[in-house]
């Protein structure tokens, strides 16, 4: 999605026209680049980048502007570990990314969801 994001971009420059597909992908892509900044010598962990990438491929975070991404990440590594450290304990243990985590991820992204609106609404 990332290589696609980046071509798109540079077609975008040349001032086309864009179909509602391609501004989508377009927005995706912004917010792919954004999650997957992290702060100079402050690694992320393998199982926290899973959960934000696993946030912005499915789609989670296309409704909220780019600026929101770094509050976003914070409460859901906090939601987290306050309710689902059960998963987040799999991801890194398993290092495998199985149905029932799938499954487990999209529960609770869907509920963290309904959380992070509340909060910033």
């Amino acid at each position: 999605e990332l290589a696609q994001y980046r071509e798109l971009a540079a077609f975008a420059q040349f001032g086309s026209e864009l179909d509602k597909s391609t501004q989508q992908q377009l927005n995706r892509g912004a917010r792919l680049v954004e999650i997957l900044k992290q702060p100079q010598y402050q690694p992320l962990p393998m199982e926290k980048m899973v959960s934000i990438i696993y946030a912005g491929t499915r789609g989670f975070l296309d409704k909220y502007p780019v600026e929101a991404l770094f509050e976003y990440e914070k409460q859901l590594y906090s939601f987290m570990e306050a309710n689902y450290a059960d998963v987040l304990a799999e991801i890194k243990d398993k290092k495998e990314f199985t149905p029932d985590i799938d499954a487990r991820m999209k529960a609770l992204m869907e509920e963290f969801d309904g959380v992070f609106q509340a909060a910033t609404a």
